[in-house]
């Protein structure tokens, strides 16, 4: 079954990849207003992970990415696995919490950073031995020596939504 919103928010994600970040942001802006906070976990979840990484400014990213994480609570692997057999939910959390851990680190909130960065190395036995889930482990490192140094300057391997 094809779902026209997650082919949109593709569409929007791949503008940024392009090197059209403001397209991408005001396309899943649009997309985000057309079924907003109530609407599907995956839609949600999707779109306000992408969108966080549109965002420079940590404070911008840190309110999409709880949005994301929040959708990540309300969706099940049925609902996922609609549209992807290969998707479990449980696989989300890893990057979920990482990306909540470097956006307080970076606005020099270590303690919450440090919390997020614990429930992010909660779950990544969530992850498969895969190039993805050894990039997710190596970020962890990153972001936990960040924090031990009480760094908040932008990772280089920070995900930013464009290329």
């Amino acid at each position: 079954m094809t779902d026209d919103t997650m082919t949109a928010i593709t569409r929007a994600v791949a503008l940024g990849h392009e090197g059209q970040p403001d397209a991408a942001r005001e396309s899943l802006l649009a997309l985000w207003n057309s079924f907003g906070p109530q609407g599907d976990p995956l839609h949600r979840c999707t779109l306000a992970h992408y969108l966080a990484d549109l965002h420079d400014d940590a404070a911008e990213a840190l309110t999409w990415d709880i949005r994301a994480l929040d959708a990540a609570d309300s969706l099940t692997n049925t609902r996922a696995q609609e549209y992807d057999s290969s998707l479990d939910v449980q696989g989300f959390y890893p990057s979920l919490h990482l990306n909540l851990a470097d956006n307080y680190r970076r606005l020099s909130s270590f303690t919450a950073a440090q919390r997020e960065l614990a429930a992010a190395r909660a779950t990544l036995p969530s992850l498969p031995d895969t190039p993805y889930g050894t990039m997710i482990r190596t970020a962890v490192d990153e972001v936990d020596a960040a924090i031990q140094a009480q760094d908040t300057s932008p990772r280089a391997s920070a995900p930013t939504g464009r290329r």
